[in-house]
């Protein structure tokens, strides 16, 4: 390793998502109004499910971790380009830029896991409501939680100290708006096999395995609710179970894409439009198919809401 080309880089430049100044304009508002919904969304569902005791279930226990993560994920790559886009100033530390992707890996680890979790218990709770209560406790739930943080916090920590290895060329130039795998990858100039490689056979199966568990939970829900007699409730599961196979299958589409193929064979514009499908899109989408739109916590945002208006009276 080249202690003195690496100690050299001492920044990056993150040239964002356009050079125009009225696409910047334009991006920066759109960006903010999306960022600004997914918190404001996600903050709202946690205060109402956290707020009311009936809600203290394992599935809002997933729900209100999935919302708490949607919001740190966008947070990581949002909020600086929205700052430098602020301040005038597009560069990024070496550190900064590793600490980012350090927590960009992290949070997407975790999203992934939950999503997977979540798909599960709605599977037990349609197919095996008897079990559900025996299968699905509060223990298991906080023992899911804490592993699926290890486990994502040391894949994290591995692919952030690959990456600090590597020898970064002089031109340190970031094709992106926030500091993502491929990208650094393609600033390095010395061997990056071993990180691809890592990407490969130890990031695929955190990856793929709790999509192909999200898979069968919802082929398996569908399945069971299309024996049902004709009813509304019948259309209204095969609704939801469709408009969250269509998430998770946008979340990880993107993910596979780009992620999961030689750093070689991608273009600058794919990996941005991948990055903000998987890091600001499907946070956002996640808050009103998971969150705002579940029965529960709009029951419990009415009541919220009712609260405050009769106490402020």
């Amino acid at each position: 390793m080249n202690r003195g080309n690496q100690s050299s880089v001492s920044e990056f430049l993150l040239l964002g998502l356009s050079r125009q100044p009225q696409q910047q304009q334009l991006l920066f508002v759109l960006f903010l109004s999306v960022y600004l919904v997914t918190v404001l969304g996600n903050l709202l569902a946690i205060l109402a499910t956290t707020t009311d005791s009936h809600l203290h279930t394992p599935i809002y226990f997933f729900l209100n971790n999935l919302s708490f993560v949607d919001v740190c994920f966008s947070s990581t790559t949002v909020l600086k380009m929205l700052a430098n886009h602020i301040l005038g100033n597009q560069t990024i530390i070496f550190s900064g830029c590793l600490t980012q992707l350090y927590f960009f890996i992290a949070f997407c680890d975790v999203d992934n896991f939950f999503l997977a979790v979540m798909a599960y218990d709605c599977f037990v709770a349609l197919c095996c409501p008897l079990h559900y209560t025996t299968k699905v406790t509060h223990q298991l739930c906080a023992l899911l939680a804490a592993v699926f943080c290890v486990i994502a916090n040391l894949n994290a920590l591995l692919h952030t100290l690959l990456m600090a290895q590597l020898s970064i060329c002089a031109d340190n130039t970031i094709l992106h708006f926030f500091c993502d795998v491929t990208p650094l990858l393609r600033l390095s100039w010395s061997g990056t096999y071993l990180n691809e490689m890592m990407i490969l056979t130890e990031g695929a199966p955190i990856m793929i395995t709790p999509f192909v568990c999200n898979l069968a939970s919802y082929i398996c829900i569908t399945s069971a609710v299309l024996r049902v007699p004709f009813t509304k409730g019948r259309w209204k599961a095969v609704s939801t179970c469709s408009s969250h196979l269509a998430v998770v299958s946008l979340f990880y589409g993107t993910i596979i894409a780009v992620y999961f193929k030689p750093s070689s064979s991608h273009s600058a514009e794919k990996e941005i439009a991948a990055a903000v499908v998987c890091a600001v899109v499907t946070s956002m989408v996640n808050t009103f198919i998971y969150s705002l739109r579940n029965k529960g916590v709009k029951w419990a945002l009415r009541k919220v809401t009712f609260m405050k208006i009769f106490s402020v009276k």
